[in-house]
């Protein structure tokens, strides 16, 4: 009890001496603290404006940023997104047309555009001889009737179910090609590629009827649905019998020729808006400037009779008891 007393007492006077202002001696108030040249009180003021600056700065940082963001939400397409990365990958450089403006497409660059040739035959038609190939013929034809019931002549949502199917056997054939190739330590003749073409083909078509028409909440649906089946479907007849799967898309693109004919001539009737073509179409199809909906139609069935003609002679290929990598594949067209 009596070391609890002697310790509070002792406690009272020191605090008295060392929190106390008047107990401060002018000698011990000039002394320099840490050898620094500044007293206690003077030390301690210039801590409390250091600190206040560092505050008043970092507000103006934010203040900053925060006009920054809002100056970047409302330019909207101008703004640019630049990720910095340890890893070195280049996102800074510009690229341009051919006439030196500035390039505004992410997915596709100004080497993958082209000029689709609108000369191709689009009246051919692979007879069904072999009973495979009558199985694909009206297997096709089957699956147009609930088509027509649904979409009636609504040709521009029409094309978007369309492009949803077609982009899917390019990307499933060259898929299984790649894989077959790695198993079998073997080249592809050059068909992986190909097919990996028709498939970002396809997509591009969707890419650009999007800008057209926009589809409904049952329509997107309804593709989720049909890409679900058709992709498993396609996978498995694929692995069963390639130059069945290869036929099937030839007879689908042939309905997609019709398809499009049938689209430009309600274009041509006046039933359909010949709307200005979508600036992405006039990009990657290098169209003319004043290009129209009707220009785009027509260079995409020219694609779609391209395809129709490279999946039937891949057909044939197999039928001839051929593997495709023994035929150099149709590169170059895209």
């Amino acid at each position: 009890m009596s070391s609890r007393m002697a310790g509070s007492v002792l406690l009272r006077h020191a605090g008295r001496r060392l929190f106390s202002a008047t107990a401060t001696s002018p000698a011990a108030a000039a002394r320099p603290l840490l050898a620094g040249g500044e007293g206690v009180q003077g030390s301690w003021a210039r801590l409390m404006s250091t600190s206040a600056a560092s505050q008043a700065k970092d507000q103006a940082a934010k203040a900053a940023d925060a006009a920054a963001a809002a100056a970047g939400k409302g330019d909207g397409e101008k703004k640019e997104v630049a990720v910095n990365s340890y890893w070195g990958i280049e996102q800074s450089q510009k690229l341009v047309r051919e006439d030196g403006t500035e390039w505004k497409w992410s997915c596709f660059r100004p080497w993958e555009t082209y000029t689709a040739d609108t000369s191709i035959d689009l009246t051919k038609h692979h007879v069904p001889k072999t009973m495979l190939d009558k199985i694909a013929y009206y297997t096709v034809k089957s699956l147009r009737f609930p088509t027509d019931i649904f979409f009636q002549r609504r040709y521009g949502c029409r094309a978007m179910m369309l492009e949803t199917v077609a982009a899917v056997p390019g990307m499933v054939g060259g898929m299984l090609l790649h894989l077959r190739s790695l198993r079998r330590f073997e080249q592809s003749g050059g068909w992986i590629r190909a097919l990996l073409e028709e498939a970002e083909n396809e997509r591009m078509h969707l890419m650009t009827f999007m800008e057209v028409a926009q589809p409904r909440w049952y329509e997107r649906a309804l593709v989720i649905t049909v890409q679900g089946v058709f992709f498993n479907a396609y996978f498995l007849g694929y692995l069963i019998s390639p130059k069945f799967a290869h036929r099937v898309v030839g007879y689908l693109e042939e309905e997609a020729v019709h398809s499009y004919t049938e689209f430009l001539k309600d274009l041509e009737d006046g039933k359909i808006d010949n709307v200005p073509a979508p600036a992405i179409a006039i990009d990657y199809w290098r169209l003319p400037a004043n290009a129209t909906l009707k220009d785009v139609v027509t260079v995409v069935r020219a694609d779609e009779a391209h395809h129709r003609d490279v999946n039937h002679f891949a057909s044939d290929v197999y039928y001839q008891g051929m593997q495709l990598k023994a035929t150099p594949a149709p590169i170059g067209y895209h």
